[in-house]
């Protein structure tokens, strides 16, 4: 069961991760709909990859700004510095926080751990202790925690699709096992405290101004310059594969009506957000190279199987990720419908502007 939908129009949003490819698009969509809203936004604009594309996100938000009724603050910190998320809160006391500040990508963190215990363990830590203090100190309290998990706590599940209600004890990464800890914590927080808590398990979100160590990404990438491309698992993999625009209405359909108490009392959800039809990873870069060809990021004549390599799975990957989304569809009325291929005709535009 679910509270009624409430409008987040005259409402303070607190979104973390701003400037990332998510949170600014969420912020975009938010100030663009929701009069006189008002958005305090943190980022730490890491170097995990190019800035410039986070600086270009963020113009992109100021642009939307000047011309709604809504306002944008950025905060530039790390949820990892708990003065900073205490003084934020204390200031702008949020009526609802979104979550989506964390190190991203699978590989990179068998690399580098400590930039995942920081940001999505201490970081989120933060972000729970802020919300709970705001109930404490006597102010009106948060009305709703959203936040980002993630398809990979899924691990190497044989069952498909991956429903909630799905068993996940065994991630194949330290990025994984931080998610799985994000939403036990939540839970903790919520039942311990009655902060309304949502999350989200994203699959495989694409689009333009995306990740760059996202393959359809760095693909492109790596074939614009006449690289060769690895495709992983001998190309025996699938990805439920979800555009941008889908995630952030999905999103914002969850900010609008927050859980009502479960059996137990506690007002607690997770949700898959999918496009719940997964591609093979080879009928992907297909896909992929037609419509950087037909955006003219590659020439007409590029020869593409030159620069394929099929190879063996990587320590971290998974062989397939496939959205079970019903309890979205009961709760909210809403699937994900945007196709691959009308997805990356999107983004292969955008890059031929941007590059």
């Amino acid at each position: 069961m679910l509270e009624k939908n409430v409008s987040l129009s005259e409402k303070t949003v607190f979104v973390t991760g701003a400037a990332g490819f998510i949170g600014a698009n969420l912020v975009m969509r938010l100030l663009s709909k929701e009069k006189n809203i008002r958005i305090i936004g943190l980022d730490n604009l890491s170097d995990y990859y190019d800035v410039t594309l986070k600086e270009y996100r963020l113009q992109q938000i100021e642009d939307v700004a000047r011309r709604v009724s809504g306002t944008f603050f950025l905060i530039r910190g790390n949820i990892a510095d708990k003065l900073l998320i205490n003084d934020i809160f204390d200031k702008h006391e949020p009526d609802v926080v979104v979550n989506l500040a964390a190190q991203a990508g699978v590989r990179y963190s068998i690399i580098n751990p400590d930039a995942y215990i920081e940001s999505n363990m201490i970081g989120f830590y933060n972000i729970l202790e802020a919300c709970r203090q705001s109930y404490t100190r006597g102010k009106r309290g948060v009305e709703h925690l959203i936040y980002a998990s993630s398809s990979s706590v899924y691990g190497n599940n044989q069952k498909v699709p991956y429903s909630v209600e799905d068993r996940v004890d065994n991630p194949v990464s330290l990025y994984a096992a931080t998610k799985k800890s994000n939403e036990l914590m939540a839970y903790a927080y919520t039942k311990l405290y009655g902060i309304p808590s949502t999350g989200l398990r994203f699959f495989t979100v694409y689009g333009p101004a995306g990740r760059p160590d996202m393959a359809y990404f760095s693909f492109t990438n790596r074939l614009r310059e006449g690289k060769e491309i690895q495709i992983f698992n001998y190309g025996n993999c699938k990805r439920d594969f979800t555009y941008i625009d889908d995630i952030i209405t999905g999103i914002i359909k969850v900010m609008q009506r927050s859980p009502n108490p479960d059996e137990n009392g506690v007002k607690y959800k997770v949700y898959n957000i999918g496009n719940s039809r997964p591609e093979n990873l080879l009928d992907f870069v297909e896909i992929l190279q037609e419509e950087l060809k037909r955006a003219g990021v590659l020439p007409e004549d590029y020869d593409f199987e030159k620069h394929k390599k099929l190879v063996e799975m990587q320590p971290g990957d998974v062989e397939v990720t496939y959205a079970d989304i019903l309890e979205l569809e009961r709760d909210f009325g809403f699937r994900p419908e945007i196709g691959l291929r009308e997805g990356l005709e999107k983004f292969a535009v955008w890059y031929k502007s941007f590059y």
